[in-house]
């Protein structure tokens, strides 16, 4: 079965990420299907709208540690890198429906949603400093624009999580809801009986002032932390990482 699932209902595409026995910590093959899935909504006039979601108790434990060493996403062709690029570049609303953990770009893709709605049991973190990398998929610019310089820093560089709570006083999600799913759905089914292009138009407003500056930081970021996964440093913090998960 496939790791990434979608599902369309009328003009509502759903994508969920379906390795829940691993709490869908994502690989190459993923970050693979979430670009192809992203570009190709991009696309259909029949798609209105956006959902990405996750089966089983939670979004996802972020990058899978073994399949990273193996596969470093460390050119800027590599499937991460497109995956993020069908981010930014997403033209129509994307909302996103979050429950358990969000972690590393579990957290950082929720920056690029236009309406982020999530479970009392949703926990937000992005311990990139921990593993001996630096933020990615533009967090190191959206972040501290919306949370304030101070606290991003502080979340960076502890690598501390956050629950829903915290999240929706920061502006990162719009609604805490028990069903987030059911919750995102509705949303999303409104918006899309809306005219099309005034929805499209309207985000690319919202986002013209960022999306540049955004798109230069992505790069800077990329090859910071492409640097970064080549280090001894990040190779000794991999290895505790992956040390204190077998015990």
């Amino acid at each position: 079965m496939s790791e990434i699932l979608t599902t369309q209902s009328d003009e509502v595409l759903t994508i969920s990420f379906n390795r829940s026995a691993k709490m869908n910590a994502l690989t190459r093959d993923m970050y693979a299907g979430l670009a192809h899935a992203l570009n190709e909504a991009a696309g259909d006039f029949g798609i209105r709208a956006v959902i990405i979601t996750s089966e089983g108790d939670h979004f996802t434990a972020g990058n899978d540690i073994g399949d990273f060493m193996s596969n470093p996403p460390t050119d800027s062709d590599s499937d991460v890198a497109k995956f993020l690029g069908s981010l930014l570049n997403f033209p129509k609303p994307l909302l996103a429906a979050v429950k358990g953990n969000a972690v590393g770009v579990g957290t950082t893709m929720l920056l690029h949603c236009d309406v982020v709605i999530a479970s009392p049991t949703a926990n937000f973190s992005m311990p990139f400093t921990s593993l001996g990398l630096v933020p990615e998929a533009g967090s190191s610019y959206l972040f501290p624009r919306l949370v304030g310089y101070q606290r991003a820093a502080q979340i960076f560089m502890t690598g501390e999580s956050f629950g829903a709570e915290a999240a929706k006083e920061m502006g990162l999600v719009a609604q805490i809801e028990t069903n987030p799913i059911t919750a995102a759905t509705k949303i999303a089914q409104h918006i899309a009986q809306q005219p099309p292009q005034a929805i499209i138009n309207t985000k690319a407003l919202l986002k013209s002032g960022s999306h540049d500056a955004v798109a230069a930081v992505m790069r800077a970021e990329f090859e910071l932390f492409s640097m970064a996964l080549q280090s001894e440093e990040a190779m000794e913090a991999f290895m505790k990482f992956m040390a204190k998960k077998g015990k």
